[in-house]
């Protein structure tokens, strides 16, 4: 980077190979220049993995080592690899292949497949679920939705292993993995799975590599033609490698090594797909001549989280812990890691969102704020609290940004102007290329002030301002560029998925949060039983679950939270213990680790040291006795029966009329506050208040979803419809 002028999001191409090699730290330098032979990187987390590996093969394409064309740089995701062929380009590599595995099996496979079987290549399965159950049924099993999800995975895995379905029992009893039904049963399903993929001609994703692997093995001259196209390989996460993927790798090399791997084996965590560091942690036994290099500078995160995650890793066991690696923080000083004790988790899920509130006003961007969560069915209650105090935030997991139909109209309507010219009206007071985008964009509902609260119109606008945010650091890059220039720069992003940030909090599964980062993180729902999971029973089981927390304290910058709740629900028994993972870590757990080369101490909330937050306050909720069915006494845990004082089964007693009213009413309040329904209240809670028919402010706040604060919004109108009289009016004011 040179002039200030220029946006970090349009860097300027460095003018020559050795000016590729600029601002690299000493490890990742010497990643640059092993461009010969076996190479293998083992990178920490935040240690600048993705800049070492694109910078190491821009400048052997920058010096005429490595031919464009030549280079094949795999990686596991669409994101990554999409990241991947975006810095390349930045540094002038921009005719090297950067793939997942499954999309370079893919293009090699549909070119070679007429030469190899002949005919078209069978249709590619998108979804296996409905054929699972198609296969299910065959065998006259029956499934349910979880069911049939869960045999799902498992034939996938089975497949990422390389295991038939006759070997499948075995194979399950070797790994000692959980199975969901019968392993026998699963075997049986298996097999009919894929002899009706045969009767339809479908393959699915693994198909894609097993054939690809199949074409290979069976036909050298094929083999030697992707071997001549292919010189060098490199690796990305390679602790996530499968079984399938490295015999798929061993092809593509051949005789030759000239490889490099990155990866790091403390961020194992995808097992459960078949994924394994064996190959990471036996890369020098396979090539003893290779060059081993490890990062350990960590960028991203201060010292106080880094010396925590260092200590996680430092209770760890096994053989992925015998290779870990002791992070050292290069930034300033920062905030100690928050550790908070609610009583219930919609305690804990409001304390959250009360923080978050705190943090955006405090400066922090919505966007660089993420809640993380062991499983997905964790987030309703982050999504309801995060509505109700008016944060906006946005489900990781989504379509991509380039997909969403906002976006696809934007685009065309940013082309239709772009052809226009000056023919354009829209355009006429538009003095520069920001104002420009901004009037086309006022047409698809972006304004200069964000709509209020959250929900699709939110979203919209969001997807809108991101555009209008990435012509501004176009113009300011690329000054005297036009539309057109701006159009095709676009459509180089939606080619690469080099999205720009979209404002809202990350709700996400840690998980999916792998490979991201944000200034402010917090952890939530901490538990034994959550963290590790309930169904981790043997050592290196449990011993990934500590990984999968490791991950997400490193996946904060500055500020990192971590919090626990006693129990499920309201009035529920506090029952719950902090996990495991914290003791000696956490203030009140036992004695402290001592701190190590990230430094820092672990204090308690907010910095202040030896104590533990009891998440007292507005939000602290009193304890009552347990939430039982007004029905049959049974007692609740779901969320949604709680809300109904019912069980789901029992019979209710619900007014039809009332609940349609109750609905109509609330269409009316979200259109004027330019929310979703749910913001409102939730179907749930409807069901509830047209159940239960309340006379009282008080009888109304006793409903779960309520509260005191929807009661000052909302109790008038909504204890109006009870009465069968008309409501006030809305309440935009509030």
């Amino acid at each position: 980077m040179t002039p200030a002028t220029h946006s970090t999001l349009f860097p300027q191409v460095p003018e020559s190979a050795d000016a590729v090699l600029d601002g690299l730290d000493p490890e990742q330098r010497e990643v640059a220049l092993a461009l010969h032979g076996p190479v293998c990187v083992l990178a920490g987390a935040g240690t600048g993995k993705t800049r070492a590996i694109t910078h190491r093969i821009a400048y052997g394409v920058r010096a005429g080592i490595l031919a464009p064309a030549s280079v094949l740089a795999v990686t596991f995701t669409n994101r990554a690899a999409g990241e991947m062929r975006g810095r390349l380009r930045q540094l002038g590599a921009g005719g090297v292949q950067a793939r997942t595995f499954h999309s370079a099996a893919l293009r090699q496979l549909q070119y070679f497949w007429p030469k190899a079987v002949g005919g078209e290549l069978p249709r590619l399965l998108e979804r296996k679920i409905q054929l699972v159950a198609d296969a299910a049924a065959r065998c006259r099993v029956r499934l349910d939705r979880n069911e049939l999800r869960d045999v799902t995975s498992e034939i996938e895995w089975a497949k990422v292993t390389q295991t038939v379905p006759a070997d499948y029992p075995a194979a399950v009893a070797k790994s000692s993995r959980d199975c969901p039904r019968d392993p026998a049963e699963i075997g049986q399903i298996y097999a009919m799975y894929e002899q009706l993929k045969r009767e339809r001609d479908v393959i699915d994703f693994e198909d894609v590599l097993l054939l690809t692997v199949g074409i290979l093995q069976d036909r050298h001259d094929i083999a030697d033609q992707i071997r001549r196209q292919y010189q060098h390989f490199v690796v990305d996460e390679y602790q996530d490698v499968s079984p399938l993927q490295q015999r798929l790798l061993d092809l593509w090399l051949g005789d030759r090594d000239s490889l490099c791997v990155v990866g790091d084996a403390s961020q194992t965590i995808y097992s459960f797909t078949g994924a394994t560091p064996d190959h990471l942690l036996n890369f020098r036994t396979r090539h003893p001549n290779a060059t081993v290099i490890k990062l350990v500078r960590d960028y991203r995160s201060t010292p106080q989280v880094v010396h925590l995650a260092n200590g996680l890793l430092g209770q760890a066991r096994g053989r992925a812990a015998e290779h870990r690696l002791e992070l050292v923080s290069q930034r300033e000083p920062g905030p100690q890691p928050a550790y908070t004790e609610y009583g219930d988790e919609p305690a804990e899920a409001e304390g959250t969102a009360r923080r978050i509130r705190d943090l955006i006003a405090a400066g922090v961007p919505a966007g660089e704020i993420a809640v993380l969560y062991r499983i997905n069915a964790q987030s309703e209650v982050y999504e309801q609290a995060l509505a109700d105090a008016g944060v906006p935030y946005q489900l990781r997991g989504a379509e991509r940004f380039f997909e969403r139909q906002e976006v696809r109209e934007a685009g065309i309507a940013l082309r239709g102007a772009a052809r226009a010219g000056g023919n354009d009206a829209l355009l006429d007071d538009a003095e520069d290329l920001p104002a420009q985008v901004r009037a086309v964009l006022s047409t698809k509902g972006w304004t200069s002030e964000p709509p209020a609260g959250s929900g699709a119109v939110r979203d919209r606008w969001e997807s809108l301002a991101a555009l209008v945010r990435l012509a501004e650091d176009f113009a300011g890059a690329k000054p005297g560029a036009t539309l057109s220039d701006l159009v095709a720069e676009l459509d180089e992003r939606a080619a690469a998925q080099h999205a720009p940030t979209v404002q809202g909090v990350t709700l996400a599964s840690l998980h999916a949060a792998k490979g991201l980062e944000w200034d402010a993180v917090f952890l939530v729902g901490l538990t034994e039983g959550m963290m590790p999971i309930t169904y981790a029973k043997t050592d290196e089981q449990v011993e990934e679950e500590r990984r999968l927390l490791y991950v997400g304290v490193t996946r904060a910058r500055i500020h990192l939270s971590l919090s626990w709740a006693l129990s499920r629900s309201p009035g529920g028994r506090a029952s719950r213990r902090p996990t495991r993972f914290l003791k000696g870590l956490r203030p009140g757990s036992g004695p402290l680790a001592p701190a190590g080369a990230g430094g820092g101490g672990v204090a308690g909330v907010d910095g202040a040291g030896g104590g533990i937050d009891r998440g007292s306050g507005p939000g602290r909720r009193k304890r009552r006795g347990p939430v039982r069915c007004r029905v049959c006494g049974a007692t609740l845990t779901e969320a949604g029966e709680m809300k109904l004082m019912r069980c789901e089964d029992c019979p209710s007693d619900m007014d039809e009329g009332l609940y349609e009213r109750l609905r109509e009413w609330r269409m009316e309040q979200a259109r004027a506050l330019g929310q979703p329904p749910y913001c409102v209240f939730t179907d749930k809670t409807l069901m509830a208040i047209a159940e239960r028919v309340p006379a009282s402010d008080g009888e109304l706040v006793t409903i779960s979803g309520v509260g005191v604060r929807k009661l000052d919004r909302f109790g008038a109108d909504v204890l109006a419809i009870c009465a069968g009289e008309e409501p006030g009016g809305s309440h935009e004011e509030a």
